[in-house]
């Protein structure tokens, strides 16, 4: 099924979306950037937004434009404005309209069975392909690290011969995985949450949920994350989960020319965008196993509209997507048949499974806010050096004017870190010396997964009392299993700290980490060195031209620093047990991702859920809820989240949960501003019945995204956009009525909906269309009547509104436009998105005194114009 192209993908092109005010004097280098549709699917469109992206940007060496807290507002540059003018938005709601209301009195009874077998089909969708995504990254990733080891291991240890094919091995499929991206579809790179995020905030974006966008997104990551990059795959899971959402719900391909006649009630921007949020939380769902956590990270991360109605259905979905995904896994490993067909084994199910629980001691809080401090301060600096990299990138990339260099390039910056992290992976763990393992491997003593655990083999040998797991990385160090009968091996050896770390999958890894009653498994080289090279290493692949994600690189970076706390603790106060075994470095290394996933993330409620899905361990629910807390407060006080800070860096327009405004540094409640303060005036009106020749010269000369109607006394009675008023152009010209003196177009709500992403976004077409009507109007002088296409239900406030409130409606009702009356209902000005924006209501208000109860005049004054 295709995942529908994102149908109002910047009709955009010609229009700068929401903005009422005349924009003539554009830039003609944005103008370029920005309009320009060379191809159907535009991506020649989208790379040259990534190079005005560069250019707009010239705070690479201000380190206060990305390092403040969340109380502050992101300032852009002219140029970024351009760009964020250029983005187009959408209703929640579909128009309130006449057509709107016949089409939907062509629709079956009132029904809600329909919507869950939707819901259940994203569910199984998105769960079928999380299945895939991991049995493919498995089989790439377990054939390379299996014969590695067999190359150490034999008697020869041959390193050259085992980083060869490391290497050769994990080019080939990233070189795919690049290629995919850099010259199919630019805009599958990265995780796609900064897009989804913005467009289930009202923004409208390019291509985020097309089916060449969704191919080329699976292939890249599975194969990036299977080559060894530090990266993962959970968030291009969310993404394309949020496109089989986008594509199911609306039955019809516009990529494969087809159109199946089901659900077709779906086909609205309200059920739409509501299955397309329920695909992003099946996304998680099947990407952790945490449906629960896929429910709640919906609601606080991705959606910005919600309802109790909702939450059932997306739970469902979610519940449905984490069940498909364990069935399958339950018999297949690296599309291996294993047996066991809906045996939902602990080693399977859950993620990071924890397989000794500890009891918690009130004392264990204190460490847990240690790290949550700690989370919040390197979770800052990785959004902050993420950023930096992000813009050298764009900067060294301008300097390069050849396009097919320029491609060359992108290509080889991955390959660049995948030869570096397969150099450091073979040859860091020689320079560690081998750590003594002895122990006892019995069938009868398995941990809460049924695998194996070693006992000690000399109770008087204090080395032995805490011993590693069996399955370490052994490396070149050697070691010998010796059967004893009975199901009872001896190990008798030595194995390899940092080749368990680097020698490796990042989810191996984070399972030795996270290991239990294994305190000294790892000393402080290792863990340190480890730390520092994947901190760099995973904030540098994060942004290049491959589809991936930062979940396992954030989790790691995390339980390495609580590994190291942990280990400091056992050096400090010793091996503990009874009362006090929560000093244990496993348990520290689970705060520790939990805080660095916060500090970069700053999820709250979700993260708690998913992280005790992922790891069965609900003794440490309060410990992580604490670390959480503490990882949010820190890291608001230096950066916004690591989502919201791409969203400012990509230049998509957002809005966030509150607004935040200061005079002299302190905050401001806006309650003390109206709606008149921050609003556009000298708007641009339309009548109910209007002239052809006035129609055409408003879309010629302006690109506003829409234009309020009023009655003939002037009174606002509804708003019509500028896609509505050239799809009605558009069909006059086919019908050829555009001639008669009052034109009467007969145009239903579905011809609406397949106008969208129609050639028409074209510029040239556009400037085409209005050009030829502009010649019929002079000879007619024909009136379009608009009435029944305008949106009656549009929402106008009174010029003395309060500004909080204003925001909080046009966010939680997902607006486009929102009205400004004055006393009579005549239209005074026009709301958009970008009007209510942090930067603009800064500068709007900066010259403005905030309304004070103590003044009688203004208060006789606000009091006189309500009666």
């Amino acid at each position: 099924m295709e995942l529908q192209m994102e149908a109002e993908a910047i009709p955009q092109g010609t229009a700068n979306g929401d903005g009422n005010i005349n924009q003539d004097d554009r830039m003609n280098s944005s103008k370029q950037s920005l309009d320009s549709l060379e191809d159907e699917d535009g991506e020649d469109q989208y790379q040259e937004h990534q190079d005005e992206w560069a250019k707009a940007d010239d705070s690479l060496f201000d380190v206060g434009k990305d390092l403040h807290g969340t109380t502050v507002n992101h300032q852009y540059t002219e140029r970024e404005r351009e760009i964020l003018s250029a983005y187009d938005s959408q209703d929640y709601f579909p128009p309130h309209s006449s057509v709107y209301l016949d089409w939907l009195a062509g629709q079956p009874p009132s029904r809600e069975w329909d919507r869950w077998v939707v819901m259940g089909l994203i569910g199984f969708l998105v769960g079928l392909t999380g299945f895939l995504l991991h049995q493919v990254i498995d089989l790439i990733a377990n054939t390379k690290w299996n014969f590695a080891k067999t190359l150490l291991s034999s008697e020869k240890l041959e390193y050259s011969l085992a980083w060869l094919w490391i290497t050769g091995y994990s080019f080939i499929f990233l070189l795919v995985s690049t290629c995919l991206v850099v010259f199919l579809r630019p805009s599958a790179a990265g995780s796609g949450m900064p897009e989804l995020i913005g467009f289930l905030n009202g923004t409208m974006i390019r291509h985020i949920f097309n089916l060449k966008t969704f191919l080329v997104k699976f292939l890249s990551c599975a194969m990036a994350v299977g080559s060894g990059m530090p990266v993962g795959p959970e968030g291009p899971m969310i993404h394309m989960g949020s496109m089989i959402g986008a594509g199911v719900s609306q039955f019809q391909s516009k990529t494969l020319g087809i159109e199946i006649p089901f659900f077709t009630r779906f086909r609205n921007s309200e059920d739409r965008r509501n299955f397309i949020t329920a695909g992003a939380a099946a996304g998680i769902a099947s990407a952790f196993g945490a449906p629960v956590g896929g429910l709640l990270f919906a609601m606080e991360e991705v959606s910005s509209f919600w309802n109790m109605k909702l939450s059932w259905q997306v739970f469902f979905c979610s519940m449905v997507s984490a069940f498909t995904t364990d069935l399958f896994n339950s018999a297949f490993s690296g599309f291996a048949y294993t047996g066991g067909f809906g045996q939902f084994t602990t080693q399977k199910y859950i993620m990071f499974q924890i397989e000794d629980g500890i009891d918690m001691n009130i004392l264990a809080i204190i460490p847990s806010a240690i790290l949550g401090v700690l989370g919040g301060i390197l979770g800052s600096l990785f959004i902050f050096l993420n950023l930096k990299f992000a813009k050298i990138r764009r900067r060294l990339q301008l300097q390069v004017s050849n396009i097919r260099t320029l491609k060359i390039l992108r290509v080889m910056e991955p390959v660049s870190i995948l030869l570096v992290t397969c150099i450091l992976s073979v040859f860091v763990p020689a320079a560690f010396s081998c750590t003594r393992m002895n122990c006892i491997l019995d069938d009868s003593k398995t941990d809460n997964s049924g695998n194996r655990v070693c006992l000690p083999s000399a109770l008087d040998n204090e080395d032995n009392l805490v011993i590693p797991k069996p399955n370490v990385e052994h490396y070149t160090c050697p070691w010998s299993q010796v059967d004893l009968g009975n199901g009872t091996q001896f190990i008798n050896g030595s194995y390899s700290e940092a080749a368990t770390l680097f020698f490796g999958t990042g989810e191996n890894a984070i399972q030795q980490l996270f290991s239990r009653n294994t305190h000294l498994e790892f000393g402080y080289a290792p863990l340190v060195t480890f730390l520092c090279i994947y901190f760099v290493l995973a904030c540098w692949a994060s942004g290049t031209q491959i589809s991936c994600g930062l979940v396992v690189p954030m989790l790691l970076i995390g339980g390495l620093y609580g590994r190291i706390l942990g280990r400091i603790t056992v050096d400090i106060f010793g091996v503990q047990s009874d009362d006090m075994d929560w000093m244990d470095p496993g348990a520290f290394a689970l705060l520790g991702a939990v805080s660095f996933f916060a500090g970069v993330s700053r999820l709250t409620m979700s993260l708690a859920v998913i992280m005790v899905e992922i790891t069965n361990d609900i003794q440490f629910l309060l410990l992580i809820m604490t670390t959480i807390m503490f990882a949010k407060w820190v890291g608001d006080l230096f950066t916004h989240s690591i989502y919201h800070s791409l969203l400012e860096l990509k230049c998509i327009p957002f809005l966030d949960i509150t607004p935040v405004y200061k005079q002299h540094g302190q905050p401001v409640n806006l309650e003390h501003y109206t709606v008149r303060d921050v609003m556009k005036e000298n708007v641009q009106t339309l009548k109910q019945v209007e002239s052809l020749d006035k129609i055409v010269r408003i879309l010629k000369e302006t690109e506003h995204g829409g234009f309020p109607v009023v009655s003939d006394a002037g009174k606002f009675t509804g708003l019509i956009t500028r896609f509505q008023l050239m799809t009605l152009l558009c069909k006059g010209h086919v019908k050829d009525c555009l001639q008669e003196e009052t034109i009467d177009l007969q145009v239903n709500f579905s011809e609406f909906n397949r106008m969208r992403g129609h050639k028409l976004i074209d510029p040239k077409l556009t400037q085409e269309l209005l050009n030829r009507t502009k010649l019929v109007s002079e000879r007619s002088k024909g009136h379009l009547n608009i009435q029944k296409f305008m949106n009656r239900s549009s929402l106008a406030l009174p010029h003395w509104f309060s500004l909080h409130r204003t925001y909080l409606i046009f966010r939680t009702l997902g607006l486009r436009h929102l009205t400004v009356v004055d006393e009579d209902n005549k239209v005074m000005g026009l709301l958009t998105r970008k009007d209510l924006m942090g930067f603009n209501i800064d500068e709007k208000l900066g010259s403005r005194v905030p309304y004070k109860p103590s003044s009688n005049s203004a208060a006789e004054t606000l009091n006189s114009v309500i009666a």
